[in-house]
């Protein structure tokens, strides 16, 4: 399994600790709406999964705190999650400990999946942008799919330089009226500072945390084309995603999308060796 690099890693940690509240700084967790998106883009391949075969055995990968598994797990399914975060990994054993389908795995280095075998359906829920090589990471996750099995990702930045202009300046806009009432916007500040020259430092989490920065986004069509080679459905879903509940209100009516969520299912038998893709820009 493709490991994730020492710094990222390391800072993934750090940045994530005990106290961190992951839905400030998250829209698909902030907003009734995306929120909703999400849960039945997942619900919708799990219950078809549990329809066909009367079981399913779900990987979600990095889960953060368990707002989805909870979902996935009331339906029945079995599920491993595993979290970069010890802190994170931590407060989600507690969280399940009377609940004999969740089970949890530390992942320090971003290589615990590969030892879980095989699922029925892959969970990479805002996780896909803070992987350096995204690309090769889901073609290591769909190879551990049983044939007919699905993946699902969701809330990750579009290839930023497909994006119009008018489209990077919108977005940009608005986080940076979000970000300028946060608590710590003085960090805040010195981090879009460094993202707007390009300078980005090691020593720093939030400039390996919010990998997807340094590497211009997720590149959707890669990833597009990578599922329909092994899978019968492929869906690319884009949409208007912001941290500010205002802005987000407009954004759905009148923004341009800033985010996409794919959806593949019907996976077709793959080799569990071999080479995978690497991405474009950023593989490390």
């Amino acid at each position: 399994m493709t490991s994730i690099p020492e710094p990222v890693a390391r800072h993934q940690s750090v940045a994530h600790h005990a106290g961190f509240d992951y839905t400030a700084g998250s829209p698909h967790l902030r907003h009734r709406g995306l929120h909703g998106r999400v849960v039945e883009a997942c619900r919708d391949v799990v219950r078809e999964v549990l329809a066909r075969w009367g079981h399913c055995r779900v990987l979600e990968v990095g889960a953060g705190h368990g707002t989805f598994t909870d979902h996935i797990a009331a339906l029945g399914a079995e599920v491993w999650v595993t979290e970069l975060s010890q802190d994170s990994a931590t407060r989600l054993a507690d969280r399940f400990r009377y609940n004999a389908n969740v089970h949890v795995r530390p992942d320090p280095d971003g290589t615990a999946a590969a030892a879980l075998g095989t699922f029925d359906v892959v969970l990479c829920l805002s996780v896909l942008h803070h992987i350096p090589d995204y690309l090769a990471a889901v073609g290591q996750y769909t190879a551990q799919l049983a044939p007919g099995g699905a993946f699902v990702s969701y809330q990750d930045p579009l290839w930023y330089p497909r994006r119009s202009r008018v489209s990077r300046l919108v977005d940009r806009g608005a986080y940076l009226t979000w970000r300028l009432g946060r608590p710590d916007r003085a960090r805040g500040l010195a981090s879009l500072s460094r993202r707007l020259r390009g300078a980005y430092d090691d020593s720093f989490p939030g400039d390996s945390v919010e990998y997807h920065v340094v590497r211009l986004g997720v590149d959707e069509d890669a990833l597009e084309k990578l599922l329909r080679e092994r899978f019968s459905a492929v869906r690319v879903d884009r949409y208007w995603s912001t941290q500010a509940g205002p802005l987000q209100w407009l954004g759905e009516r009148f923004g341009p999308p800033t985010t996409f969520g794919l959806v593949a299912t019907g996976a077709r038998p793959q080799p569990r060796t071999g080479s995978v893709p690497s991405n474009r820009i950023g593989s490390e």
